[in-house]
């Protein structure tokens, strides 16, 4: 935990608002395997990360609500009467998104005061915002008492990023905030919401982000069409999303596809195949395999769903050649942002040289490296 970053955002409140917070802990993501599958219903295998968003809350009697940032040393105010979205890409739209959500099933009596910092590095793939929005719900829940389930909770929190942010996102991402579990990597069937923890207490093995640090200003965009060539393949074959098309399914419809569109389809097809198979190596504890799974989800990435980027690709490159790394991958909704490596501990710390180096003589750009533990999902603190 962040114990400076908590105290901070804890002091901010009580010197701004004269009063003592419910404090709030909402933690990033990381994603093994699984990446563009789950708003396709399909298998994904995240788990929440010691990096997050440290949210204060209390009621107030004023007649707006006041949200500080921290990071963005901003603050703005909202009216529970007229609660709208701000510009695009606003951080601001996540919690107002969330309160909108919330004030559909829930209405609310009064006003809060909100304060919030985080250390889960933005752009990075490692969702800050679903961080974000499962932290202003869960205070909102719990300030409120208002009853809803950690289920209800990550729906709301969808909904906002749909509705007010514009993303038309999977549920893995808030899943793995609220529902994470210390030391366990949860392989989640979107469609059902059942899921089974695994442990990652890998022997001899560390998980290591590099974060390209780049965010090509097509990803937002880019990601909502992804989403809608599947569903406009899912109808084709009369299906709700492709979790329910087989292989030979999309062969039988190839024709009436461009190549381009059958290779993302089947992207996702074999990515479900992936994650699936992932969970059974973890089981058998086979690293090995694991690795392998990581290294063929980076290529359907790179070359059938074409989200990654020149950054990424490089990092995965430079990987494959270091005996110091099991399997890589980017991460996240593509375009830039982090590469997840798995490193053998003994080696970690010659890659890690090896691949600032590289890195920077190829970009003439330093990228970021980040050594993460797993923890549990959103809470009080």
């Amino acid at each position: 935990m962040n114990h400076h970053l908590k105290e901070q955002v804890q002091h901010m409140f009580k010197t701004t608002f004269k009063k003592e917070p419910l404090l709030v802990f909402s933690p990033g993501r990381i994603n093994l395997i699984g990446e563009h599958t789950d708003y396709n219903n399909g298998f994904v295998f995240p788990a929440a990360i010691n990096k997050g968003i440290y949210l204060a809350i209390a009621k107030t009697e004023a007649l707006v609500s006041t949200v500080i940032a921290l990071d963005e040393n901003e603050t703005f105010h909202y009216s529970l009467k007229t609660i709208k979205p701000e510009t695009q890409n606003s951080w601001k739209n996540y919690v107002l998104g969330v309160v909108n959500e919330t004030q559909k099933q829930h209405q609310l009596t009064s006003n809060v005061d909100i304060v919030f910092g985080g250390d889960v590095p933005i752009g990075s793939g490692m969702s800050s915002s679903a961080a974000l929005e499962n932290a202003v719900v869960y205070g909102i829940n719990s300030v409120f008492e208002l009853g809803l389930t950690k289920q209800e909770m990550i729906y709301i929190s969808q909904q906002a990023e749909h509705n007010f942010v514009g993303v038309k996102c999977g549920i893995m991402d808030q899943f793995a905030s609220m529902f994470g579990k210390e030391k366990k990597a949860l392989l989640l069937d979107c469609k059902t919401l059942e899921h089974e923890e695994y442990s990652i207490q890998l022997d001899d093995i560390d998980i290591v982000l590099i974060n390209s640090n780049v965010k090509h200003a097509l990803a937002e965009s880019e990601y909502n069409e992804r989403r809608l060539v599947c569903e406009q393949v899912a109808a084709k074959l009369n299906l709700d999303t492709l979790r329910e098309a087989s292989f030979q399914m999309l062969e039988m419809i190839k024709e009436k596809l461009t190549k381009e569109i059958f290779e993302k389809a089947n992207y996702v097809l074999q990515e479900n195949q992936r994650t699936q198979l992932a969970g059974v190596a973890l089981k058998n504890n086979n690293i090995f395999e694991l690795g392998k799974l990581l290294y063929a989800s980076h290529e359907g990435l790179s070359k059938k769903y074409k989200v990654s980027c020149k950054e990424l690709d490089f990092l995965v490159e430079k990987a494959k050649i270091s005996s110091a790394v099991i399997g890589a991958r980017m991460m996240g909704g593509g375009f830039g942002g982090c590469t997840i490596n798995l490193v053998r501990a003994s080696e970690k710390e010659a890659f890690q040289k090896f691949i600032k180096e590289a890195y920077s003589n190829e970009f003439n750009n330093e990228c970021s490296i980040y050594d993460v533990s797993i923890v549990n999902g959103t809470q009080i603190i």
